[in-house]
């Protein structure tokens, strides 16, 4: 499991900078660069408040289809540490798995 920081705020899963999750899903099959890819697991938070039920991780499991990241085996992802941008997302597509590194 990867030490997972995300910095997209207004993701209804997301609390301190952690994945409250559980498990994520990084799109991005065709990836050759970190902006090809994206976390499909997303949710907006927009509307919604925050729970205080979800407790926030800071390691996660990550499913990943960018298959020509050096981190990813068999679909899912190795890396020690992986960082999840999109400030402002308002969909998955604004957001992307900062740490992909193309093979």
């Amino acid at each position: 499991m990867a030490e997972l920081k995300c910095v997209v705020e207004n993701c209804t899963y997301n609390n301190d900078k952690c994945c409250c999750k559980g498990d994520i899903m990084v799109g991005g099959k065709e990836a050759e660069k970190e902006n090809d890819t994206c976390c499909e697991s997303f949710k907006d938070r927009t509307g919604e408040s925050a729970s205080n039920a979800m407790n926030p991780c800071r390691t996660i499991s990550i499913d990943c289809e960018a298959v020509k990241c050096v981190y990813n085996t068999n679909y899912k992802c190795y890396a020690e540490h992986v960082d999840i941008k999109g400030c402002g997302a308002c969909d998955c597509g604004e957001t992307a798995c900062a740490t992909f590194k193309e093979r």
